[in-house]
């Protein structure tokens, strides 16, 4: 083989060697690129989406090309219950939810649902932030659902197809609820038949009759149009709906030491995100309520419905903690 010919049979083998290593080597960063399915209950305009493209985002920006977050949107996975069956089977890896939704696996997270027991948003953030919320963490831990921050969903508002403003006016109505035996508990004493009902089949519930009240934050009422089946919301505030940004235990023993750290980051600064979009989200969802035929009332005799819902701190002291607890919470 003369110089020339030997000198383009080795570039020509060189060419060839790079061509193909290079699909080796996509192969190779790909396998690195690890899809994370996330369930959202809301569409792209609402905070539940929001946070994950956010802390997709700061996740990104620590660990390039290491993680591609699949946000599954509108409820396409299900309602709340549905969401964390597949987070515990590893098949959905991160959600948000309400920690009614959640108590079936840890009934200790009903403390953060008692009817008035939180006085604002702040009072409600000094709790999860401490010891309380700590615990219940390690109780959502043992039930394979890892908690990456508390998120604040706004005030629960009683939602009614005609004016509601006084307690006893709820009697005999059919009303849904989250299902959680603390929600069904408080409705049962103000009369009501309290329907467990997923929150993505709310809607054609209360269109049909199925149900004929609810309740909800204002911002989820407008993100699930709900204002055009029960117009009127009274606004009880009865309880503070908290949640979670949580993770599949499956999925979080996946991660090395970084990892973690970088999403538990992450997830804390998506949490203070969240809860500023709420609040911002709320006054719109409000203006878009009352520009489609919704209204907004004021609660009459507010300790009749203070003292409907003491029961339920009775009841439930046994299961989070004593009253002891109950009342240091609420002097916090």
């Amino acid at each position: 083989m003369d110089y020339f010919s030997r000198r383009n049979f080795l570039k020509t083998a060189a060419l060839a060697g790079t061509a193909l290593a290079a699909p080796a080597f996509v192969r190779t960063a790909a396998a690195r690129t690890t899809t994370i399915t996330i369930a959202s209950l809301l569409g792209d305009n609402k905070p539940e989406t929001k946070i994950w493209v956010k802390i997709g985002e700061l996740v990104e920006a620590k660990l390039p090309g290491q993680f591609r977050f699949n946000i599954v949107r509108n409820g396409a996975l299900g309602g709340e219950k549905e969401v964390a069956e597949g987070v515990r089977l590893g098949s959905i890896q991160a959600s948000l939810s309400t920690v009614s939704s959640l108590s079936g696996w840890a009934p200790e997270l009903q403390l953060l649902d008692l009817p008035f027991l939180f006085r604002d948003a702040d009072h409600v953030r000094r709790t999860v932030s401490g010891d309380v919320g700590a615990d219940l963490k390690q109780k959502l831990q043992a039930q394979n659902f890892v908690v990456g921050d508390y998120i604040n969903y706004g005030a629960r508002h009683l939602l009614t197809k005609e004016p509601v403003t006084r307690p006893e006016q709820l009697k005999g109505k059919r009303i849904r609820v989250i299902q959680s035996p603390l929600h069904t508990k408080l409705w049962s004493a103000f009369g009501t038949t309290p329907i467990g009902i997923p929150i993505t089949e709310t809607y054609n519930a209360l269109a049909t009759g199925v149900a004929d009240a609810m309740d909800l934050t204002k911002s989820a009422y407008a993100g699930f149009k709900l204002y055009e089946v029960v117009p009127d919301m009274t606004e009880t505030g009865h309880i503070w709906a908290s949640g979670v940004i949580y993770y599949a235990s499956t999925f979080w023993a996946g991660l090395n030491d970084e990892q973690k750290a970088v999403f538990q980051q992450a997830s804390s600064q998506g949490a203070a995100y969240f809860n500023q979009l709420i609040v911002d989200d709320e006054a719109k969802s409000v203006e878009t309520a009352l520009s489609h035929g919704g209204k907004l009332l004021k609660p009459e005799a507010f300790e009749e419905w203070q003292k409907g819902a003491q029961a339920v701190w009775a009841d439930f002291a046994p299961v989070v903690g004593g009253i002891d607890r109950i009342k240091t919470v609420q002097a916090a």
